[in-house]
């Protein structure tokens, strides 16, 4: 008999690669052109120039066994002091190359973070509407998984609600700013907040509640800074990926981050460690290191998600669809058509239109359309866009009548 937990994860995959495959075999039958897929957050910019011209010097200019060889099981020294010096010079002193652990990716940061973090029975508070696989991320780690509702209005961080949540049991308190499925950046009063009340909460349970910081989007934003959290709360962990800032979603490189004035520093990074041997998660992608400590503060164009942002939320606000205007990443929460989000997603497939349903999020009524997707496809897909909202109008009059 096979593990009937994990049997059930691969019988039931994540809502966004179903709507995924469902786009590919549509194209394949009717065109790729006709098909309007805002299902996955693959990024449609290409990688900056500097990253293919590292790789080729990397390659030609390093040792084969080098470069194919393993790292150290935490990463390369000299890649883990890049990143805490490129962290220190940006955000301030925070952190120390013996604090930083690569990883495959954003993903793996947060599960190797959660195992080494909770006990069993552990909580996990997490705010909606947030990344579906939290929760499976979460469960698996041991923890009990808590979803929050977010300020209905803003979708910042309901600090009532949270504190009336936060129990003896918590254990981490999980951020993502900016948002992905909404695009929403927490502001420094949302974050002085927060943080104000975690101290508080350390203090009265007496044992730390570490505040891990989900980060791949931090440099997709259109104006609006993000607080780094590390400047405001000592028990922080930052968990990054370059696949967004760099187009590199499947390369899966990453890190953690610890805080140095973290008060258990030593411990968390052992268990960091511990964990991401448990789960194999040892010596990130060599090739990848060694790029990311070349040209890991370049960044690609976000210019076109934000042309591609205003095009389609003016196009949809014309057409009368409610939408929460993103400051970063490159989603678009927008209110169903009708109560059912999931009814409302089946019917937009008429229209060759993939949105993801907000329920997934935590956000039922709402869907997912991400927008990292070319120019020339959402300037298509506005005509779709408008015959959905109309057949729905018409609907209403006809109920009116």
């Amino acid at each position: 008999m096979v593990n009937q937990t994990m049997a059930g994860l691969g019988k039931k995959r994540s809502v966004i690669r179903e709507l995924f495959e469902y786009g590919k075999i549509r194209a394949e039958q009717i065109g790729r052109e006709n098909v309007f897929d805002f299902s996955l957050g693959n990024p449609s910019i290409p990688a900056p120039p500097s990253v293919n011209a590292a790789l080729k010097e990397i390659i030609d200019g390093t040792d084969s066994v080098e470069l194919h060889g393993y790292s150290s099981a935490q990463g390369d020294l000299s890649v883990r002091r890049s990143v805490a010096s490129s962290i220190n010079r940006r955000f301030g002193d925070n952190t120390t190359e013996i604090l930083i652990y690569m990883t495959c990716g954003a993903a793996a940061s947060l599960r190797i973070s959660f195992s080494a973090l909770v006990e069993e029975g552990d909580e996990l508070i997490a705010f909606a509407p947030c990344f579906p696989e939290y929760k499976v991320f979460a469960e698996s780690a041991g923890a009990k998984y808590t979803l929050l509702p977010s300020d209905r209005e803003s979708l910042q961080i309901d600090l009532s609600v949270l504190e009336g949540a936060i129990s003896e049991r918590t254990k981490i308190v999980l951020v993502n700013s900016p948002n992905n499925p909404s695009g929403v950046i927490y502001s420094e009063e949302t974050i002085e907040g927060l943080c104000a009340l975690l101290k508080r909460k350390e203090k009265e349970y007496a044992h730390p509640i570490y505040l891990v910081a989900d980060e791949p989007y931090r440099e997709l934003t259109y104006g609006k800074q993000v607080p780094y959290l590390m400047n405001y709360y000592d028990d922080t962990l930052v968990c990054y990926s370059w696949s967004k800032s760099l187009s590199l979603p499947g390369e899966r490189i990453g890190y953690i981050a610890l805080c140095k004035r973290m008060a258990e520093k030593e411990d968390v990074y052992a268990a960091i460690c511990g964990a991401g041997r448990a789960l194999g998660y040892v010596c990130a992608p060599v090739l990848f290191q060694k790029l990311v400590e070349r040209c890991g503060e370049d960044a690609a164009d976000i210019g076109a998600y934000r042309k591609n942002r205003d095009l389609l939320l003016s196009g949809l606000r014309e057409a009368g669809y409610t939408c929460i205007e993103p400051d970063g990443a490159f989603y678009l929460f927008v209110k169903a058509l009708e109560d059912d989000e999931v009814a409302f997603c089946e019917r937009a497939k008429e229209y060759e239109l993939l949105l993801v349903p907000g329920g997934d999020f935590g956000s039922p009524g709402y869907v997912r359309i991400a927008y990292c997707v070319s120019y020339k496809q959402i300037k298509k897909s506005l005509p779709a866009f408008r015959k959905l909202a109309e057949a729905y109008q018409g609907e209403s009059h006809e109920l009116h009548c």
